[in-house]
């Protein structure tokens, strides 16, 4: 149950930033849902291959390059989500960066109401 209130609140965080950022759209409400369960897939199995496989470069850049990697993600689900678009890296690292400190705000919320 806690797994799917955070996809919901993820697809609230997305269809939020989608509506003031205007480099990124969404079609739907079901296209934000659909990238909320794709970013949660792809977080979960491709990130930590694209970390390990780019830690020298975190390392160097005292994990800064984690933000390109974000990026990265980000247009990954827009290449296999038909009505999500990101405009361009610098949008997917702005929306990313907007998306965690959106979802950290919303997921405390849910922590504090659960107490």
């Amino acid at each position: 149950m806690n797994f799917i209130l955070k996809l919901v609140l993820s697809a609230v965080a997305v269809l939020v930033l989608a509506k003031i950022l205007p480099g990124v759209e969404t079609s739907s409400y079901m296209s934000a849902f659909i990238v909320a369960v794709v970013l949660a897939v792809l977080n979960s199995l491709v990130k930590p291959l694209l970390i390990i496989l780019t830690l020298p470069a975190t390392i160097l850049t005292l994990g800064l390059f984690l933000l390109i990697i974000n990026a990265a993600i980000i247009l990954l689900a827009d290449y296999f989500i038909e009505g999500f678009s990101v405009d361009g890296w610098l949008w997917a690292l702005v929306f990313s960066i907007l998306l965690s400190v959106l979802q950290s705000i919303l997921y405390s919320i849910l922590k504090k109401d659960k107490k």
